[in-house]
């Protein structure tokens, strides 16, 4: 079976996002000064072929893990769907 993961990466709240303070400020300077604050992370979209879901899981986990989020300062998050077929 084939499987869509889109996995999401932001930083720990209680990490300083420089590049989001930057973007708030220009923001701010076109007038947007509603906007309270901006931080900034990376979507990921991986399709992959497993057994099933659980197994899809298991590898997604795993990849986020160890590859796309830096567990120290980074958290991350993903949805699961079979390609082409409904989120899960």
């Amino acid at each position: 079976m084939q499987f869509k993961a889109r996995v999401r990466v932001t930083l720990k709240e209680s990490i300083l996002d420089p590049q989001g303070s930057a973007v708030k400020r220009a923001l701010h300077g076109m007038s947007h000064d509603n906007v309270l604050d901006v931080r900034i992370g990376k979507h990921i979209e991986l399709t992959l072929t497993a057994d099933g879901p659980e197994s899809a899981r298991r590898q997604v986990q795993e990849i986020a893990e160890k590859l796309l989020a830096n567990p120290v300062i980074e958290r991350f998050s993903f949805e699961l769907s079979e390609a082409g077929g409904e989120e899960r």
